[in-house]
């Protein structure tokens, strides 16, 4: 890996032999875990300006139509959080001569209170060519991490570390993005009602539509179309969405490597032009009233489970049904297949194929091949269902057979979810080939997420893939179709529970280590299944000491865990309140959900404890409430107790109030599966009903969210917020 300085640039096809097909990644971390920030990708033409808003690339358009930028969104890393971007090199368009790569903070946020700054890019089988840390980061809200250009046909990088304390604003208006300031003390609609926002091409959000999934039994094809989101600019710094893009000079380039705080330095605005899109199809919110008789008729499905009844026929028939999806639903397999650095192209797929492998030949579970400008990309697909584990020896043929046919990837698909240091499977690669192959896993969980996305919350391009991605989902929901994801806390949890139940277990035992993994796979599931349902990133909060491996920080979790019995989670969604954290007590048997949220600043404290009661007036009777003081806990209670009386949650002695914490207790499963019984099971119901009952009440954090609000992605600010609807529990 070649390590980069600000300002030095390297080729590329110095670094690597295929440097057609990049990933992009940026990544940082904070000591509590949870900090954030957003990727930007912008495409510069020759003047060192976007062509059209097109070419500016965020969360509500995460990806070119050609293939050559996906934004693939966030990874949990020790401590933070890691934003990947797909860079198809050959799939950008011969005008475009830079590629920035920026990140930027919300709410008043500045990338000085973040640690561990940087960029990496790798290679399509994931091996890292070059890394860039940036270390002098201060009040700056925005920052240029570093940029890919042309050279001839060479593309080579730029380590950059330029900020803005001008935020995102200051970063589009130097690159030709007008920033639109009118409306920005307006209401959620910016002063528009629904009819100008369909007239104007913005999605039309009913109140709650985006987070209530239907059920899957009673889906039918949609027919309704709804407007897709609008590629606008996110200022959140008090600034409103682009109006448009192009043209004027290069003041602020990064080339040459200026801060650029002064807004009076924004080229003239030019006139707001006409805005349309293409439409988009999500599934219907609420689901037409069936035409059968009674409950008992069952709907016909285009892909039947009921009749499976052997492993193998399991497989067979998910690999056929997910392979098949993937192939007629561009948007699903481009999303699936872009992390494993896939161009964007012509996509077929097949199953059991007969490859050569020594005296015996060898049927991989499925092959997928992308063909783009008369190359081909191939994956080799090896898949698992139920709690059946990946063999090492399996998974080696394949990785041998892909090397010497020159494909590009194996693929291994299962309900395990991988881990950071933790491989599920060990494989030798032999050093002396040229070609390399990329060894990748996906989760059954991952695959239903992604497909839960496109049909709730970011739109397929008809009705007839919504429909196909929802009967995808409906196979793999069904209980004997055995792709449910992660649902088996591993042989150890009975021994372990059973060891802090009689105080027997000690530290270091190896056995802790693994329930240790196995809870951190399961909360990686709970936070998948989640975001899906709210349609809103959702990631796990991970706390580790800088310099800590993710082996080490497991093993001083499992000596805890021996000596506490306690297993501890947070989840941070996007635009709550705060971190919501799990606590599974094994000694007693509960899992705690709570919430620490802030007093408001500058309130009278009995005015702040009347406020939260009127929040919480929907929310469970049970509800615990605990007043935090400076460094110490305060008078706590039940809702049911407190309501009729907000002035107990004041300290006796006048102590500042810093917050409240809320929380639900809950029975633990004790069983280490999924069964209404079981652990995993009971974790799941858990957060889903805090989620529902609690935080859905509570007002969303502090952010400047116009933009998402016009594009129906995420409500703004005002008295109704869409996006904090419940979770079906």
């Amino acid at each position: 890996m070649r390590e980069m300085t600000k300002g030095a640039n390297v080729g590329l096809a110095d670094l690597c032999d295929d440097a057609g097909s990049v990933i992009a990644s940026l990544s940082w971390s904070s000591a509590t875990g949870d900090g954030d920030a957003d990727v930007s990708v912008l495409l510069l033409d020759g003047h060192g300006k976007v062509r059209s808003d097109s070419d500016f690339f965020y969360y509500n358009n995460p990806a070119a139509a050609d293939g050559s930028v996906q934004l693939l969104g966030k990874t949990p890393t020790e401590g933070g959080s890691e934003d990947r971007i797909s860079l198809d090199l050959t799939a950008v368009p011969a005008d475009v001569e830079r590629i920035v790569v920026a990140a930027s903070r919300y709410g008043g946020a500045r990338f000085g209170e973040l640690d561990d700054l940087r960029m990496t890019v790798a290679d399509r089988t994931g091996d890292v060519l070059l890394g860039f840390s940036i270390a002098d980061a201060g009040v700056e809200s925005a920052f240029i991490f570093g940029e890919l250009y042309r050279r001839g046909t060479e593309w080579k990088y730029r380590a950059i570390g330029q900020g803005y304390e001008t935020g995102l604003a200051g970063l589009a208006t130097d690159f030709g993005i007008d920033v639109d300031d009118e409306g920005e003390n307006e209401g959620p609609d910016d002063g528009m009602n629904a009819s100008e926002d369909a007239a104007a091409g913005r999605a039309v959000e009913p109140p709650a539509a985006q987070a209530v999934p239907a059920p899957a039994e009673a889906a039918q094809p949609p027919v309704a179309q709804e407007p897709a989101p609008v590629p606008r600019q996110p200022v959140r710094e008090g600034a409103s969405p682009v109006s448009g893009a192009g043209g004027g000079t290069e003041t602020g380039s990064t080339e040459s490597g200026a801060r650029s705080t002064d807004p009076a330095a924004a080229p003239p605005k030019r006139a707001r032009g006409p805005r349309t899109a293409k439409k988009k199809v999500t599934l219907p919110a609420v689901v037409k009233k069936s035409l059968a008789e009674n409950d008992a008729w069952n709907a016909a499905r285009l892909f039947p489970a009921p009749t499976l009844k052997s492993d193998k026929e399991r497989e067979v028939r998910a690999t056929s049904v997910l392979l098949s999806v993937m192939a007629q639903v561009p948007e699903f397999g481009r999303r699936l297949t872009a992390v494993f650095g896939a161009p964007a192209g012509r996509m077929e797929t097949f199953t059991e194929v007969s490859l050569p492998h020594g005296d015996t030949p060898k049927r991989p579970d499925g092959v997928i091949r992308v063909e783009r400008a008369g190359k081909l990309w191939t994956a080799l697909v090896e898949t698992k269902t139920n709690g059946n584990l990946l063999r090492s020896e399996q998974v080696q043929n394949y990785m041998d057979i892909a090397a010497r046919r020159g494909y590009e990837t194996v693929i291994t698909l299962s309900n395990d979810v991988a881990l950071e240091g933790s491989p599920l499977v060990d494989v030798k690669t032999d050093g002396r080939r040229k070609h390399k192959v990329a060894l990748r896993h996906l989760s059954w969980a991952e695959v239903a997420h992604q497909a839960h996305m496109l049909i709730r919350h970011e739109g397929v391009g008809n009705a007839t893939h919504a429909w196909l991605l929802q009967e995808l989902l409906h196979y793999l929901q069904h209980e004997n179709s055995g792709c449910h994801g992660f649902q088996n806390m591993g042989p150890s949890w009975v021994p372990v529970r059973n060891g802090i139940d009689t105080e027997t277990l000690s530290q270091g035992d190896a056995r802790a280590v693994e329930v240790v993994e196995s809870w951190e796979r399961l909360i990686r599931q709970v936070c998948l299944r989640l975001g899906g349902e709210l349609g809103r990133k959702t990631l796990p909060v991970q706390r580790a000491q800088r310099g800590t491996t993710p082996q080490s920080r497991r093993a001083a979790l499992a000596d805890r865990l021996c000596e506490e019995g306690r297993l501890t989670a947070g989840l941070r969604v996007e635009d709550s309140p705060g971190v919501i954290t799990i606590v599974a007590d094994l000694r007693t048997g509960k899992l705690r959900t709570s919430v620490e949220i802030p007093a408001p600043e500058g309130a009278y404290p009995l005015t702040s404890a009347k406020r939260l009661m009127r929040q919480l007036a929907d929310a469970p009777a049970d509800l615990h409430v605990e007043t935090l003081l400076d460094g110490r806990s305060g008078p706590r209670g039940t809702l049911e107790r407190l309501r009729p009386e907000p002035g107990d949650m004041l300290p006796a002695d006048g102590s500042r109030i810093t917050g409240f914490r809320l929380s639900l207790f809950k029975g633990m499963g004790l069983s280490r599966g999924n069964a209404e019984s079981g652990f995993i099971r009971s974790v799941d119901d858990a957060v889903d009903r805090f989620h529902a009952h609690v935080i859905a009440h509570l007002p969303a954090a502090d952010r400047r969210t116009a933009l998402r609000s016009q594009d129906g992605a995420q409500a703004a600010p005002g008295p109704a917020v869409a996006a904090d609807a419940p979770v079906p529990a």
